[in-house]
């Protein structure tokens, strides 16, 4: 059966007018507007004069407005602009596609292979993609190797025909054909364009191989990145990420090498820099740009529509004070799949410290060092990931390694063990695909058909490896208590919960932050989704970073 759904905000052009005529920065990435008279596409927020409302046209893509022969505002730059949040929300053919498109799927394994992970015909996505976003795959990757043309062209010194092909173009005169009719600039003058404007790249000094990039992302405002980088701390694996006060880094396993990332997603850092995020990268190839960028925007939610998250969670008035004390909370992502299944499992029946010490053992026995760098010491003796001076210098173990070498590695339970191992295996052979492109409601199938795996390892998983808005773990203790701090009754949270849609992750995140706890010292406490004891114990005062799965 093929999936539509066709309630894009693109076609209420009332709606979109307004926006446009207040330029309404909330609405940009959410549609593209094409102006006639000067045939140039523009973000709803350009500031140029507002045109006259018979002379624009509303696309749901920039491919979409490219393919109707509009080219990109140099005033505005449409396309730097957060993703739509829809892609989230939505879990349809074209979301799916448009995340895989984002990371550089048709790049990579062209059209045949982006029908292939989303298990339809390319005929079938054709006809679905230029029904619900105006362009088909090929016309939506080509605005995707524009953008990320123009982010080489702009932010590195890179000879241009090495650019061409980094961004995924067969050939230099597509290369150039494409930027002239995108930005009806030549590559070359859009590096003259920005060389004033270029952020120097401090990891460039760094004796890692490859490419540096310092990018800008944009993200919409309120953005909780204190929340996010506390998130990110108390799980930081020794050797695979370090952590500051204000700076997250990790390594990547990306599809044509290692790789490295560095953030500052500090609330205060955002709002200093306009809406974004300074993100440095490191690149052993520079094809994955693209899909670097994309991880890193789910990891931050960075597309989240924080606004109408809050509004909507505002509603219950019981809600209202966490979201004020807490406003544009993050669903924190994931940068690769199968790495989240395996560390969600690993988390199992622990606290967040010995999850981490556990899984960062793991590391360093079977991570692989990232090529130019010193190898960290990921032993338990070894001292907190952030300790100063210490850089990530292994990649997360893959999945083929850990299934061959789970039972020498791992301590614990027969059981457990040979749940993460044939977990392990599954991924390994492409039996279990986490990926972007995966339907949820089959991934949580596919999940919860493995030993080990019951509804809220599954659930944890769907929410984080796909972004979605709107998981409830209702058996997570953490979450319940939290519910019990400020009056909502556990036994009755699904059922309030109901008026959170489509935002149950983000309550969760709130409900999440207004409990307290600490690690359980043997088995006791209740039983989790997986039958298994829980490993919580309620006390107040407690930070929530000090506890693990019940809590995330």
């Amino acid at each position: 059966m093929t999936e539509t759904a066709t309630t894009g905000i693109w076609l209420d052009t009332d709606r979109c007018y307004a926006a446009v005529r207040s330029r309404d920065a909330r609405f940009d990435g959410r549609f593209i507007t094409g102006v006639r008279t000067t045939g140039i596409y523009c973000r709803p927020s350009c500031p140029a004069i507002t045109p006259k409302r018979g002379n624009v046209d509303f696309f749901p893509t920039a491919a979409a407005a490219q393919a109707r022969g509009f080219r990109a505002c140099r005033r505005c730059l449409p396309d730097a602009v957060p993703g739509s949040p829809d892609w989230n929300v939505r879990a349809d053919l074209a979301a799916r596609a448009m995340r895989l498109i984002a990371e550089g799927t048709v790049e990579r394994d062209g059209v045949p292979g982006l029908a292939q992970r989303l298990g339809y015909s390319e005929r079938q996505l054709g006809r679905v993609l230029t029904a619900e976003l105006g362009a088909g795959p090929l016309a939506l990757a080509r605005a995707h190797r524009a953008h990320a043309a123009r982010l080489l062209i702009e932010r590195s010194a890179m000879p241009l025909t090495d650019v061409a092909f980094a961004a995924g173009f067969a050939s230099v005169r597509q290369f150039n054909d494409t930027i002239r009719s995108v930005f009806a600039m030549t590559p070359s003058d859009l590096r003259t364009r920005a060389t004033s404007r270029r952020v120097d790249d401090p990891a460039s000094s760094e004796p890692v191989p490859g490419t540096g990039l310092t990018l800008r992302l944009p993200l919409r405002p309120p953005f909780d990145g204190d929340g996010l980088l506390a998130f990110l701390t108390a799980r930081a694996l020794t050797g695979v990420e370090t952590t500051t006060p204000t700076r997250y880094t990790r390594t990547l396993r990306l599809p044509h090498g290692p790789g490295r990332m560095s953030v500052t997603p500090t609330s205060a850092a955002a709002a200093d820099h306009a809406a974004h995020v300074r993100c440095e990268l490191r690149l052993t190839d520079v094809r994955d740009l693209a899909g670097a960028v994309s991880r890193v925007r789910r990891l931050l939610d960075l597309d989240a529509d924080p606004v109408a998250v809050d509004d909507a969670l505002r509603h219950d008035a019981t809600l209202t004070p966490l979201v004020t004390a807490r406003p544009g909370i993050r669903v924190p992502g994931a940068v690769d799949g199968p790495e989240l299944v395996l560390r969600t499992m690993l988390g199992q029946q622990v606290s967040v410290a010995a999850a981490r010490t556990t899984t960062s053992r793991l590391v360093a026995e079977l991570g692989e060092p990232l090529p130019g760098t010193e190898p960290v010491d990921a032993s338990p003796s070894a001292g907190p990931p952030g300790a100063a001076g210490r850089q990530p210098a292994r990649l997360f173990p893959t999945a083929s390694a850990v299934a061959d070498h789970a039972a020498d590695v791992l301590r614990g339970p027969r059981s457990r063990i040979e749940a993460i191992r044939t977990a392990a295996e599954a991924l390994a052979s492409g039996d279990l695909a986490v990926h972007t492109g995966r339907d949820p409601d089959e991934l949580r199938e596919d999940l919860l058909a493995l030993p080990g795996i019951g509804p809220w390892t599954a659930d944890y998983v769907v929410m984080r490896a796909l972004g979605r808005p709107d998981v409830l773990l209702n058996g997570d203790l953490a979450l319940r208590n939290g519910a019990a701090a400020i009056g909502i009754n556990p036994e009755s949270l699904a059922d309030r919960a109901l008026a959170w849609r489509p935002w149950r992750s983000y309550a969760g995140m709130h409900l999440w932050a207004a409990a307290t706890y600490e690690p359980a010292t043997s088995n006791s406490g209740h039983r989790n989704d997986d039958g298994n004891p829980d490993r919580l114990t309620a006390r107040t005062g407690t930070p929530l970073a000090d506890v693990q799965e019940g809590t995330p």
